[in-house]
């Protein structure tokens, strides 16, 4: 897991891909926390994203670095902590111009039953599950 967290850092942007109906959507995403030994995203509850991962919270991820692709198949589960909502704005003080643990609309996700595959064309794929 350490090794997906590191790449998602270096990449700064990855692709977060959710449903809307039978619609695919796709949107860039800044955010990663590790904490707890979990995984973590953040976006507001008012956000179609947070409305279309609420009804199915199965989503992929992609990012890419240096020749090297990652792409993490996961679902994403709620955690209404405060706890873990000032540990992903401690590591993103840019977002609290916007966003606060106790407002009612910071919400941050983690990821469970995850798949992530780390490709390249010059390597073989490495699966890391978590």
């Amino acid at each position: 897991m350490q090794e997906v967290y590191d790449f998602l850092k270096i990449c700064g942007t990855y692709y977060l891909a959710t449903t809307e109906g039978e619609q695919p959507r796709v949107r860039p995403f800044g955010t990663i926390d590790l904490f707890e030994e979990k995984l973590y995203i953040q976006t507001g509850k008012s956000k179609e994203v947070s409305k279309q991962i609420s009804k199915n919270p199965k989503v992929e991820i992609c990012a890419f670095a240096d020749g090297k692709w990652l792409r993490i198949a996961c679902s994403l589960v709620r955690d209404d902590r405060v706890e873990a909502k000032e540990h992903m704005l401690d590591a993103y003080p840019n977002l609290k111009g916007m966003y606060s643990a106790t407002d009612d609309n910071t919400e941050v996700l983690y990821m469970k039953d995850a798949v992530a595959t780390f490709s390249s064309f010059t390597e073989p794929p490495k699966t890391v599950q978590f």
